[in-house]
Formats: C-alpha cells, structure tokens, sequence
C-alpha cells in the first residue's frame, strides 16, 4: 500500500485508464491493467483542497496512452478524507524530460532548442501565487525582467527546481541568496543584446541632439515650428564614452564613424583595446567637463549609484547632452532635472530610469528637453532571437550538469570544505579588491600572480575556490559580473585577465590549510606608490589570525590590519605624534578606529602607516590626513 500525502490546491491534471474501483471501509484501489514502460515509475497525489473536502463527486480518471505492461497500485488516503476526497494521479518517468516552465515571451529559435531537451511549459503573466503552485512541478524557469524570482518561489519548489534562466542581462528579479540556498543555478544571457543596446544608444544621441522626438509631437499636434527645433550637428564634438565594456566599445566605434572625438573613462580597461580603435582613455573628471555629450555604459554598483549628481553636473561643459541606454540608477534623476533648469545639460535622452516605469507625473520624464523610450535597449528582432537562443543553451547545458559559464551565483559547496575555507574565502576576495583598487585608472590589470603558503600538498589544498574569490575581488568592484566558482575563469578570460598561480611549501603541521595568500598585479602603475614590489608589481599579503583575516604586508612593508570595514594606508616619514595626528582627526568626524599598524624601514625613515576604520570619513576629513607634512601620500580602500 502506497501512503500518500494530499497537495492542497495542486492543480495537476488527471492522467489514468480507469479499469477497476473499489470502495471499503479504508481504501480506494485502482488498477491499471495495461502497465506502462519499465523505465517508468508511479508517483500518486491525491489533491485535498478546501472545494473538494467537501465534495461527493465520484472518482475521474482520464486515460494514459503507451501502457506496456501491467502494476497494480493501491491508494490509501487518511480516515478524515475518506469517502470525500478526489484522488488525483501524475506518473513521472525515471528516463522522462525535465519540465522548463517559460514565464515571460521567448523567441522561437530558443523555444525549439527547449523542446528537443526537455518539456516546454510557456505560461505567460503569472501571479506570484500561480507561479508558486506550478513551480514544484518544475525542473527550470525561465524569466525576462517582468518576474519576481522571490525567496518563497524556490521554497514552493520543494528543491526540484534546478537552474532559473534570466534572458537579459540585470538580475535584480531574482533572489539570488535563496537560489544558492537551495541549490538552484541562476545563468543569464550577458552577450547577446550587445549590438542592441549600442545602436539604440546612437539613435538617442542622434535623434536627440536634431529633436526628432519633440519636432514629431510638435508637427503632430498641428503645429510647424522649424525655427524652434534647430539642431546641433556631430561631427567633431567630443563624445565620453562612461564605461567602455562590450556595449561602450561598440557605441564609441559607431560614433567614431559620424565623425564624432571619442574618448572613455573606464579605470579598469586596456589601454591598448581603447587605442586600437582611436579612442584616448582619460580620468572621470577630464571625461565629463571636455565632453560634448556623455553616453553612460557603466554597472550599477554602490561605487557608480548616482555618479552624475549635483556635484559632477558643476564640472561639465554648460550645454553638455547625456545619452544613458545602461542603469536608471547611475543618474541621480532629481540633480538632473535642476542641471536640466538650469542649463548645464541641454538635452538628455534615457531609456532606463531608477524606478520602471517611471511616475507619470516624473518631472523628468515631462521636461520638454528630455527624450524617453521604455528600455528598448535590446528590443530588436535580432537580439530577441539572439537573447533566446544564449538563454536556452545555458539552461539546457545546466540541466545536463554541464558548467554553466554564465553562471552568477556559486554552486553549493561541501559544509566541510566551506567550514575550513570559510575565514581564507574572504581573506582571498579583500585581497583581490585591495589590489584592484591600488591600480592607477588606464593601466589595465591583465596579469595577476596568486602564491599561497601551505604545509599541505597539491592533493590536499584546492585552490579553486580561493582562485574564484580573487577574481570575484578583483572584478566585482568594476562590473555588473557576479563572479563565483563556475564563471571566474571564464570571467577573468573574457576581460584579458590572465590568473596564475604559485605554491610556497612550507615545513611543518598541515592542521591549517594556509600560511598566507599574497596577490600580485604585474605591468600597471599604482595609485599609492609604496604598494608596489621591488620587483615592479603591485602587491597585498594576507593571513588568517583567529578566524579573522588580516592583511599583513602592502609592497614591501609589513604591517598587521584586519580586513573588517574600510582601511586607510598612508606613508609618511617616522616620526613622534603621527598617529594621534591622525586619530584626532578621524575622532573629530567621529569615524571610529579598529586597528592601527604601522611597519618601517628604519627608525626616523619611511614608513608605512594601515589604519582599520568601521565608517568612510569624509572628503574633507582625508583631504586633512593629505595634508599632514610628514605624509606623504594615502589612499582610502573600500572593503
């Protein structure tokens, strides 16, 4: 007798031959006695919902095709439900298609590919709750921007969902936290509207700066106002790339066939790739106040929110236009609309904004000076099919346990592992954002060298994790690219970052995996010049000490600061009272001290001075510690 637990409101359709039914005092017996394949196995559900509790209605059975050898099943349904409840049935197949549930429109090409793997499930404009009922009995969703992937949508999946594809690039849709804690894949389509979102960005700026936009509503609304809507040309105006990534590059070599000067700030982009399409990288500060017009092209990351804000809008050229097809968020949409009024900016033209849609009473959306489109940016035919086609192929390859190099959240890890890990994991992320962020902007990081000490052999350290903490570290800071242990290499390869790594063994107990973790930049210059090595590299060193990670040496001074809050490293010549200088200033913008190390060369010399701090002081509290004689130069990192 199979004991079955009721699905309350399931909703699975019926599908068995009904030959026989009896009725007793503890059973209700069905008997199929045709059989079906042998590959095959019974799963029974009797649906107790509410509605049917309270029903009479007899038992419906609806027949099942290609039944292929006789089993004789029995349901044994609890004492309260007896008599009253409907049993409902659904046969799964050991060797049967996993089930991909398609939420939002996909193209053809990527649906077909779908269906040669797996049952293909395409329903549209689900409620949260739908969507939670019909996801238990899925293997894969599949969703554009318009779903909320929520936390109790990978609960109601009972662990049976495997892999959500997002087809687009953001995954702000998607709870990421609770993919990885059920162990639920999450891959998006990152490459595919590139060519999209770069040509919409040159119909913006084209059709903005010859108001297109408001001399079609004007003409529209019976009016013939040519004098008014006088245009600005292209050629030879300046034109800042902000963010020279797959869609900035392709803007700038368009824009560099209207004749426009392209130059880019990307502090992290190769030199070379810029120049080999005429472009000069330049400092965020000369990029925004020498440009004719800005075209926005950088992630929305906590360094990047609102970047164009009330201050950075005082440094442009007055008249400047800005073009923004990449995150609502990287304009501070209010500072905007004052820089608008006031003639700093003489047009914008956007097609993301902070909220979507945006208020209808927006002042931003109505400025006449303002052209809008609802994120079109990788709305063409061609992107759509080319976003379905990505989407598909990396769900379908996740679902064969393939590794999914769109990948972006990490796969579960063994509880052992992770435990021992855990304090070298974060220690081996801060590395790699402290190192990358000791890179002067325009140098470009392609070469970085990982050395870890251990007492272990080859055989009992992986490093592969640790590897993928680096890289998260030393390209999170400067992307939209969640970095984990399925995509970092893949990641680090795509932007030219080639990852080595070294091992010092060491003698004695191999009880902790690890002595240090050094990370190594080679061919860049530094924004804090006593970072770098004798031997000309940019270098950070770590250990962990008490569960907790430290950083212990910076070029070739040795210092000792946990890597908790935000550090400020400074070099300055050994003498009395620089530390008190410097507390007494961080006490006087009341930014709280949680370690202080200092490590020299010599008494009375140089020396280098790392201080922990749990808050970020202000502008005018590090422009003070510069300003301190004996300093001779700092630099602020954020971990």
């Amino acid at each position: 007798m199979i004991q079955l637990k009721p699905l309350i409101n399931s909703g699975i359709p019926l599908h068995f031959k009904r030959r026989t039914l009896e009725k007793d005092t503890g059973s209700l017996e069905t008997r199929v006695t045709k059989g079906f394949n042998k590959n095959t196995t019974l799963a029974m559900a009797a649906s107790a919902s509410s509605s049917l509790l309270s029903s009479r209605s007899p038992i419906k059975l609806t027949s099942l095709s290609s039944l292929t050898w006789r089993l004789p099943v029995s349901v044994s349904l609890p004492r309260h439900q007896r008599r009253r409840a409907s049993p409902v049935f659904v046969v799964l197949s050991m060797d049967a298609k996993p089930t991909v549930l398609v939420a939002e429109k996909l193209g053809e090409a990527g649906l077909d590919l779908l269906k040669e793997f797996a049952n293909v499930d395409c329903s549209y404009n689900l409620s949260p709750e739908e969507l939670c009922t019909k996801i238990s009995l899925c293997d894969a969703l599949i969703v554009r921007s318009g779903t909320k992937v929520s936390r109790e949508v990978f609960e109601s999946s009972g662990g049976r969902l495997k892999v959500v594809g997002r087809a687009g690039v953001g995954i702000d849709n998607v709870d990421l936290g609770a993919a990885t804690e059920h162990g639920c894949l999450v891959v998006n389509a990152p490459t595919a509207n590139t060519v999209a979102a770069a040509e919409h960005g040159i119909a913006l700026l084209t059709s903005m700066a010859r108001n297109v936009a408001q001399a079609d509503a004007s003409i529209k609304a019976g009016k013939w106002l040519r004098n008014k809507y006088v245009g600005v040309s292209l050629v030879g105006k300046t034109l800042a790339v902000m963010g020279f990534g797959k869609v900035g590059t392709e803007v700038a070599r368009r824009a560099k066939g209207l004749g426009m000067h392209v130059i880019a700030h990307d502090p992290y982009a190769p030199a070379d790739r810029a120049h080999a399409i005429g472009v000069d990288l330049v400092s965020f500060d000369e990029a925004i106040s020498t440009a004719d017009f800005l075209s926005l092209h950088m992630p929305l990351t906590p360094a990047t929110s609102k970047i164009l804000n009330d201050e950075n809008f005082s440094k442009m050229k007055k008249g400047v236009r800005i073009v923004n097809v990449a995150r609502g968020g990287v304009i501070d949409e209010d500072a905007l609309v004052r820089a608008l009024d006031a003639g700093i900016v003489a047009q914008a033209a956007l097609d993301v904004f902070t909220v979507e849609p945006p208020p209808k009473d927006s002042k931003l959306i109505q400025h006449e000076n303002v052209t809008v489109t609802p994120h079109l940016g990788a709305s063409t035919m061609e992107a759509q099919e080319g976003v379905a086609i990505e989407i598909a192929e990396a769900v379908v390859g996740a679902l064969r346990g393939e590794l999914a190099a769109t990948a972006v959240n990490a796969p579960m890890v063994p509880a052992e592992v992770l435990t021992e890990l855990k304090p070298y994991v974060t220690l081996a992320e801060k590395l790699g954002r402290l190192a990358v962020q000791l890179v002067a902007g325009g140098s470009g990081v392609k070469s970085v060298k990982v050395t870890y000490a251990s007492a272990r052999g080859p055989d009992d350290l992986d490093t592969r994790l640790l590897r993928a903490m680096v890289t998260k570290g030393l390209i999170e800071p400067i992307s939209s690219v969640f970095v984990n242990l399925v995509n970092a290499d893949f990641t680090a390869k795509q932007r030219g970052v080639r990852i080595t790594e070294q091992r010092v063994l060491l003698d004695g107990s191999p009880e902790s995996p690890l002595e240090f973790i050094q990370v190594q930049i080679a061919n860049v210059e530094s924004r804090f010049a006593s970072a770098m090595s004798e031997s000309g590299e940019v270098t950070v060193e770590g250990k962990v000490k008490d569960g907790v990670a430290h950083l212990t040496k910076v070029g070739g001074f040795e210092v000792d600061v946990s890597l908790e809050g935000n550090i400020i490293l400074c070099r300055q010549v050994d003498q009395p009272g620089m530390i008190g200088t410097v507390g007494s200033i961080l006490g006087e913008e009341n930014v709280n001290v949680s370690f202080m190390s200092v490590g020299r060369t010599a008494p009375r010399k140089q020396a280098i001075m790392a201080i922990g701090v749990d808050e970020q002081p202000s502008k005018a509290a590090l422009k003070r510690i510069g300003e301190i004689p004996a300093i001779e130069e700092f630099v602020f990192l954020d971990l």
